[in-house]
């Protein structure tokens, strides 16, 4: 039977080997160029087309004639190939959702203990430090004074502040340190 007759008087059945050939070399480029046409992406397209065909394949599909093979698997890969976007849109958003998604953490009773802990040990460390290290640090670090003011304030210069500073954050380190306790 020629191509001619099969189209007008024969149906054609996917599962068979033969006749899925016919389908195959009758629609597959009409279906490729349907899909590439919506994808815009050649692998995709392809993969598409040949999953259409293997499902009139597998669900055992008679066709009257090629026509309406082409009908039928024109209508699969355009579906297919819509979905297909849709999905990788889908994907798009959910990664770009990932990407760019508030990292903060809300905290847990655990780490909410660890800090009160250091903070503790913080203060405790201070604590320690002599009459005169500790008025300086306090007023630089919790005040906000600059060196300037705080000289003004304690009556002495300017350079003995900052020797200060330094030798009670020194001194802080040192305690610290003791017990393990590390601030960022």
């Amino acid at each position: 039977m020629t191509e001619n007759q099969k189209e007008t008087v024969g149906s054609l059945n996917a599962s068979h080997p033969g006749d899925f050939k016919t389908i195959y070399d009758g629609t597959m480029q009409i279906l490729y160029k349907v899909s590439y046409r919506i994808v815009n992406d050649e692998e995709a397209a392809e993969d598409l087309a040949h999953d259409s065909l293997i499902k009139a394949n597998e669900k055992g599909l008679v066709f009257p004639s090629i026509n309406d093979a082409k009908y039928w698997l024109i209508r699969v890969v355009k579906n297919a190939s819509l979905n297909y976007i849709k999905r990788k849109q889908r994907e798009k958003k959910a990664y770009e959702k990932a990407l760019y998604e508030d990292r903060r953490t809300t905290p847990s009773g655990e780490t909410d203990l660890l800090k009160a802990e250091t903070m503790n040990t913080a203060r405790e460390a201070l604590n320690k430090l002599p009459k005169h290290l500790k008025e300086v640090l306090v007023l630089h670090e919790y005040a906000g004074l600059n060196y300037k003011e705080i000289g003004k304030v304690l009556g002495i210069t300017e350079g003995n502040v900052k020797v200060r500073v330094f030798r009670a954050r020194e001194k802080l380190l040192t305690f610290l340190e003791e017990d393990n306790v590390y601030l960022s």
